[in-house]
């Protein structure tokens, strides 16, 4: 396989212009590389040129993009054909729906028209790895987790997963790409499900929905609970460096006490089962857990504005 080293950024490919896809077009065009956005449908590429346009705009005024918003949207194109679109390619990042039929679809395209030392990355939040790879064993070694979290173009950490076939030069070609559009590679170096952003996330949200549903707390006083206690300290650090400020002794007597009480459900629960009966699933139908007053993409922006305010916090 070739270096990424080079002074002219390298070509990347996006399948799939949903709302991550088109995100990931504007974190890697932010910094250089040409990017192809690759969709099965005119529709979904025409959604997409408006969603990174607003992106832009966001990122604008946020003040937290370097070349005019023009010149980076000069650097993305949109096409439906994804052989063309995988020929120049040296990433390719799949984000299709979470179906490992439709992604091995997608990457049989890739094995037999991206160039041959071209890296094959999938987006997916809980596929393993090995399996999306099992699909194309000729080009296994070249099949890479490349897991961004939503939205890529605020949000500083990407993970990097090896599949069981994976190759050591994939998994840092990988990382190198990551690192060269400003974002930070976690490696993940065993291919289990939800790799550790969603482990970590369902594991906190696991106990949360145990709280309200045994009584322990209102939902609202668990979200505060986590919005502004834990997280505003996760911000700054960590989990294994606020036990060493506490104490790993102290830490340990707790953990011992604290274990056995912990929610070890293996299903969502009434929670989840009761708003989606009554047709409350989220931003979209204007309930979920919470009433909106106003549309998604309004509700989103707002919480994008947060993020980016942390951030501009955390780099003062």
């Amino acid at each position: 396989m070739s270096s990424t080293t080079s002074s002219t950024p390298a070509a990347v490919t996006v399948v799939g212009a949903g709302t991550m896809g088109h995100g990931l077009a504007v974190q890697f065009a932010r910094f250089g590389a040409p990017v192809t956005l690759v969709d099965h449908r005119q529709s979904n590429l025409d959604d997409a040129r408006a969603g990174v346009d607003d992106a832009l705009a966001f990122l604008d005024a946020a003040g937290l993009l370097d070349a005019t918003p023009g010149a980076v949207r000069d650097r993305i194109g949109y096409t439906l054909d994804l052989s063309a679109a995988a020929a120049d390619a040296a990433l390719v990042i799949e984000s299709v729906s979470e179906d490992l039929e439709v992604k091995s679809r997608v990457f049989e395209t890739l094995a037999a028209d991206a160039p041959a030392d071209a890296v094959l990355a999938t987006n997916t939040s809980g596929i393993p790895i090995t399996d999306v790879a099992a699909t194309v064993p000729s080009v296994a070694d070249r099949v890479v987790g490349c897991h961004w979290w939503n939205p890529p173009y605020l949000l500083p950490t990407v993970e990097v997963i090896r599949g069981a076939e994976t190759s050591d030069e994939t998994v840092d070609r990988t990382a190198a790409f990551v690192e060269a559009v400003d974002r930070d590679p976690i490696r993940v170096e065993r291919d289990v499900p939800g790799f550790v952003w969603n482990r970590i996330q369902f594991a906190v949200l696991r106990e949360c929905t145990h709280l309200v549903t045994e009584g322990v707390a209102s939902l609202e006083d668990v979200e505060r609970a986590v919005r502004d206690g834990y997280a505003l300290r996760t911000a700054v650090v960590g989990p294994f460096e606020t036990a060493d400020l506490a104490g790993l002794d102290l830490f340990e007597t707790i953990a011992e006490n604290l274990y056995p009480h912990l929610s070890d459900a293996d299903e969502p629960g009434p929670l989840f089962a009761e708003r989606l009966a009554a047709g409350r699933g989220g931003v979209a139908d204007g309930a979920g857990f919470h009433e909106y007053d106003a549309d998604p993409g309004t509700v989103i922006r707002r919480r994008d504005e947060r993020v980016a305010a942390v951030r501009r916090a955390l780099e003062d």
